[in-house]
């Protein structure tokens, strides 16, 4: 029957690769002959341009304001004049027009106080006006050796010792009886989910005042489809190594593997915001904050250990866990300080929050005890103290 219908259509003998490229190229073709055409048929635009423009970053340096921008909307802009708090201030580098998704630095001549709000106000040539706010002014730190060592510093307050803690709740995970063992993984999935939704809102918040032409909100969505999709096949290679799992698919060292890089990707955008706030003046680098962070943080070295409890993992292995889960805090913190970009950090907060859902979907079965449907009135409790546990320790925390 096949050969008929090869015969009917006329394509037998031809390869399959060149029936899928036909089509393509015509589309490319017609595509290309009416661009070359001018769009024939619809006419002239009318009304003004469409000027947007995003400030991507702003440096303070001694007498000047430096303005990374970017052109997000369809039409080319111009800068013609900058204002500074109700004044016109002199500005460098909006010679030429900014072509869309292209960058321009604006350099602006501007002495500031420390301490000071300030709002830009930049009016294009066809006099639009895109505002900026700068609610403290602070000088941005240079970016030297002890700058970097700084950061890593933090990261590792924040990250890495924390997780390092909260794994030494594994002895004691060993002993509790098998229901409380699962009321603590209903505990470890309150923590994971508290997680994923605090992700999930820091990123709509940065992609709301990021570039809107590199896809917005849909952003956080994406990063989080990549890192649930990635994760998923992750999962499936570890078990088809192991071979073993419980119903989920995976045993308890692929989910604490899982579980760690979940946890990666998020501190990955934590550290992105302490970095960010550090060069802008906003973090309060405290003795408050440091132990806010670290409570915040310890409860996930507790949510790594807790599906190897029935194991007897080396210490290597541990040490490896807590640094997948807790080191990218520091990488963070480094990019936020010196290189931070609110649509790439929108993307990894999404990536966050997708893996530790994909986390959670591979934790959920392990909650329920065998021949049973539904949820113990333990297991329900376990979940929201997770979720109570992770919003009261958040409370300490004011980035």
């Amino acid at each position: 029957m096949e050969a008929g219908q090869a015969t009917a259509d006329g394509t037998r003998g031809v390869p399959a690769w060149v029936l899928g490229l036909v089509p393509l190229l015509l589309i490319v073709a017609a595509i290309g002959s009416f661009s070359a055409l001018g769009g024939p048929g619809l006419g002239d635009r009318r009304g003004p341009p469409a000027e947007e423009l995003a400030v991507e970053r702003t440096v303070l340096e001694p007498g000047r304001i430096e303005l990374s921008v970017r052109n997000d909307g369809p039409d080319a802009v111009s800068v013609a004049q900058v204002i500074v708090n109700d004044a016109f201030a002199a500005f460098e580098g909006g010679e030429d027009p900014i072509g869309r998704l292209g960058t321009q630095k604006l350099v602006i001549a501007q002495p500031w106080i420390e301490g000071e709000a300030y709002e830009v106000s930049l009016l294009t040539s066809s006099g639009g006006t895109i505002a900026h706010e700068i609610p403290v002014a602070v000088r941005t730190p240079s970016a030297d050796a002890g700058f970097y060592g700084l950061m890593a510093l933090l990261g590792i307050y924040v990250g890495v010792i924390p997780i390092a803690l909260g794994m030494l709740w594994l002895p004691w995970i060993r002993r509790i009886p098998p229901a409380w063992l699962r009321a603590l993984m209903a505990l470890t999935v309150g923590l994971l989910g508290f997680l994923a939704i605090d992700a999930t809102l820091e990123g709509v918040e940065l992609a709301g005042e990021g570039s809107q032409a590199f896809g917005g909100v849909g952003l956080v969505f994406l990063g989080a489809a990549v890192a649930y999709l990635a994760l998923t096949g992750v999962s499936a290679w570890l078990s088809q190594r192991r071979r073993a799992g419980a119903a989920a698919g995976a045993n308890g060292p692929a989910l604490a593997m899982l579980i760690a890089v979940g946890i990666g990707l998020h501190n990955l955008g934590e550290g992105l915001a302490i970095g960010t706030a550090y060069t802008t003046g906003a973090l309060a680098l405290g003795a408050f904050l440091v132990v806010g962070f670290a409570l915040h943080n310890t409860t996930e070295g507790l949510a790594i250990v807790a599906p190897i409890a029935a194991s007897r993992p080396s210490l290597g292995r541990l040490a490896a866990l807590g640094l997948i889960a807790g080191a990218p805090a520091v990488l963070g913190a480094w990019i936020g300080a010196s290189a931070f970009n609110n649509s790439i950090a929108a993307f990894l907060f999404g990536a966050g929050a997708g893996a530790i859902a994909q986390v959670i979907v591979q934790l959920a079965p392990t909650l329920r005890a065998d021949g049973e449907r539904g949820l113990q009135p333990r297991v329900v409790a376990g979940l929201l103290a997770g979720l109570a546990l992770m919003f009261t320790t958040g409370l300490l925390v004011s980035v």
